[in-house]
């Protein structure tokens, strides 16, 4: 979702800003803005439109700068406007405008109590500008300010409730940024040595009474996510939960939300190749279409040293990792939490394992999981599913859980240095690499490969997994890659059925057994990138209601591989042809269904037995994206969506 970018330096920092932001343009946005700690004092420029505009904004204004902070906006409190948009100000109490600003602050999250200190500090004499939460946090800083920027925004925090990720700088105190981070992902970026850099002297630097303060660079950084630093630097320190960073020319000091100081030891330096290469697009037209074609080697990447299926697969990452099979012998079931694409995934999975592993699997969305009263079952195996490690819900699912006495964690993720890795007890890390388009595709069939593996893995844990059977799925495993080549030669034929999705306004996805999540997942591909309304339903459930929508102009897109329900399918597709409903049917090449006035079959290469999945979404993907791209929308950015949903 919203991104941040801060500096302080010695060098003119606008230019690594406004890059940072573009590296961030694939998380969603709908305004962004830079402010700066110029000769003049704090100021700032703001767009509506994407970064590009920004830049050309910032060089007509020949904005030059050592430190300042930068963000990228998805609407929450207050509509895409310019007034809205970060950083945000706060000229004092009682200050017009005209008045030169105080503070400048960037905010990722939501403030819940944002009424309640808006009316108070309204009552101080504050005047707001905007309609967002943001604001009222930076005049809460300017309220509390005696002189020291740290401990203002220190006394501040504990006023917040809700997520924030925050940088914030102060007029009278140059080449300073202070960051704090609750329930949002904040980092710090450690800036290599410049050998001619002029460092100021050791009493130069504001101390603040605090011991020590790492001295490793010339510069240091803030940012919501590595990619931002990419090319800048690789050394990144993850701040935990409660977290805040002191940043200044040359120096930097941490402390936890206990109020101590914190070494390099308790938040080390980690080297950290976030590559910039990643979000070239090379010949393709989008991300989404490259992301969809990187999908072999994706699950490639993914499946890597799996010589054979073992619970060390699982074990936890760093020296508080658990042993999974020590995890994997004590539990009696697995409750699946995830949200959007990851939770099908979830739902998948659940026919494996209670196929393959016999155990007893329940998915639930982590949005409404931690509002609700559950039964909670100190033997169960709570596996989280985000390709970014940072999902709010989930992780607020996730902790919830945890806080109900189930401690045996485990998650699926793309990201090895996230909050989820560092907070589940076992782990699995998928290596789609970065997925920049909002709509999901590498990283959810590498979350299905991952779920896969944790399937058989748990099998054998439980004694149900023989060699011979342990071979065929490895063998199977291996195949993917080349399978899923296979799959992406059908593209040609996935655009001529785009060309009449692209009339419609509606759609119906059809699947049954573990391919009813495939459906659901087609579905929200159509419904994010194109914006044609489309549903989901398990085949069966036609003649219970959904069979009513069925007309000439409801295209009908029914999974239907050559399983053991696919008598039962065709039963449901004549179903749809007596009411006069255009099919469009991807089946396996023994699945004895052929093309026919009102039938459209796209032949699979294969049947891929209990790995179909994999296989079968990646059509619907492309149907999806063809779609779109005849009614021109915006396809890495559709409207109204984020990347990466870091607030409830």
């Amino acid at each position: 979702m919203c991104g941040i970018v801060g500096a302080v330096s010695n060098r003119n920092i606008v230019p690594i800003l406004v890059q940072g932001l573009q590296r961030l343009e694939y998380r969603g946005y709908d305004s962004c803005g830079v402010a700066v700690h110029a000769q003049a004092g704090l100021t700032r420029a703001r767009s509506t439109a994407r970064v590009a505009e920004l830049q050309e904004q910032v060089a007509q204004d020949r904005l030059e700068a050592q430190t300042g902070i930068a963000h990228t906006r998805w609407a929450t409190h207050g509509a895409p406007a310019v007034h809205n948009a970060h950083p945000h100000f706060s000229h004092g109490a009682g200050a017009a405008e005209a008045r030169a600003p105080r503070v400048a602050l960037v905010h990722n999250g939501i403030i819940e109590n944002h009424d309640q200190l808006r009316a108070a500090l309204q009552a101080k004499g504050y005047v707001f500008s905007s309609q967002t939460d943001t604001e009222v946090i930076a005049h809460l800083v300017d309220s509390l300010y005696e002189g020291d920027l740290f401990e203002a925004v220190k006394a501040a925090l504990p006023q917040l409730h809700g997520a924030y990720a925050l940088a914030v700088m102060h007029k009278d105190e140059p080449q300073r940024v202070v960051g704090a981070r609750a329930g949002s992902p904040l980092i710090l970026g450690v800036g290599h040595v410049d050998p001619h850099a002029s460092l100021p002297p050791e009493g130069a630097v504001r101390a603040l009474g605090r011991p020590g303060g790492a001295v490793d660079g010339a510069e240091h950084f803030l940012a919501s996510d590595a990619m931002a630093l990419a090319g800048v630097t690789d050394q990144i320190v993850y701040l935990e939960e409660g977290d805040m960073a002191d940043l200044q020319l040359g120096r930097y000091w941490l402390m936890d939300r206990s109020g101590h100081a914190l070494t390099t030891e308790q938040r080390p330096v980690k080297t950290v190749h976030a590559h910039s290469g990643a979000v070239e697009l090379g010949p393709y037209r989008h991300y989404m279409q490259k992301e969809i074609f990187e999908q072999p080697r994706a699950i490639a990447d993914t499946l890597e040293g799996v010589a054979g299926i073992v619970p060390e697969l699982f074990d936890g990452v760093g020296d508080s990792g658990a042993a999974a099979w020590r995890v994997f012998k004590d539990i009696d079931s697995v409750l699946i939490l995830a949200c959007g694409t990851s939770y099908y995934s979830g739902c998948t999975a659940k026919y494996w394992l209670e196929s393959i592993a016999k155990i007893p699997t329940q998915v639930e969305v982590a949005s409404e999981y931690r509002y609700r009263d559950s039964v909670p079952n100190p033997r169960t195996l709570v596996v989280t599913i985000t390709q970014s490690g940072e999902t709010a819900d989930t992780l607020a699912a996730l902790r919830h859980a945890q806080g109900l006495g189930m401690t045996h964690t485990l998650t699926i993720c793309n990201v090895a240095t996230s909050a989820m890795v560092r907070e589940c007890e076992l782990a699995y890390i998928t290596r789609a690499g970065i997925e920049i388009g909002v709509a999901s595709t590498k990283a959810f069939t590498a979350q299905l490969a991952g779920l896969f593996l944790l399937t058989l893995a748990l099998a054998q844990a439980k004694g149900r997994l023989s060699d011979a059977e342990e071979a065929a799925h490895l063998k199977a495993m291996r195949h993917l890659p080349a399978a899923l080549q296979a799959v992406l030669a059908l593209e040609p034929q996935v655009m001529a059925w785009a060309e009449d999705f692209a009339r419609k306004e509606n759609a119906l996805f059809l699947g049954r057994g573990m391919h009813y999540p495939i459906a659901l997942e087609g579905a929200l591909k159509l419904k994010e990138i194109s914006y044609i309304h489309a549903e989901a339903y398990p085949a069966g459930e036609l003649k219970h209601g959904p069979l009513a929508l069925v007309t000439s102009e409801m295209p009908v897109v029914t999974v239907a591989p050559n399983d053991a329900l696919l008598e039962k399918l065709k039963s449901n597709l004549q179903e749809v042809r007596a009411r006069g409903g255009v099919l469009y049917v991807l089946a396996d090449a023994d699945s004895h269904i052929e093309s026919a006035e009102g039938i459209h079959v796209i032949r699979m290469p294969e049947h891929y037995g209990a790995l179909s999945p994999l296989l079968h979404v990646v059509p619907l993907q492309l149907l999806a994206y063809h779609t779109a791209c005849a009614r021109g929308t915006d396809v890495d950015k559709p409207r109204n969506l984020a990347k990466s949903v870091t607030v409830e």
